[in-house]
Formats: structure tokens, sequence, C-alpha cells
């Protein structure tokens, strides 16, 4: 699955950081989005990859494994 935006993109030090706790690059932020976020998707067995360029927009992929049914 993929989320794509086109906005103004991550750059390269935000995008090594972005999953931490506590960071953010936002005013008002408090940086628990996507650490909370990582959590979840880690705890579904899935995984996130994150591609962004400046000025060009953000890619969001998360890989699910695939479920096996009794």
């Amino acid at each position: 699955m993929c989320i794509k935006d086109n906005g103004c993109g991550i750059s390269e030090e935000n995008l090594s950081r972005m999953f931490e706790p506590y960071f953010t690059s936002k005013r008002n932020g408090m940086g628990l989005g996507l650490a909370t976020s990582l959590n979840i998707i880690q705890s579904h067995k899935a995984s996130i990859e994150v591609q962004s360029s400046t000025n060009q927009g953000t890619t969001f992929m998360l890989q699910f494994e695939k479920a096996i049914h009794e």
C-alpha cells in the first residue's frame, strides 16, 4: 500500500529522524504521531518505508505480511 502527497517534501536531515519519539519539525507538534504509527504498524507485523524529495512530495510505502487462513 502506498500513500503519496505532492507537498513540500521532507529534508534528508528530518527524514532520518522522523520516527523518533518527540522529534518534530512543527512549531506546536509533540513528535509522537509517527512514532506511535510505527509502533502500530510493527505490532501488525508490517513494515514502512519513506521516500521524499524536497518540493516534490513524500511517499509512505506499507507492506503487510500475507495472511494465512486455516
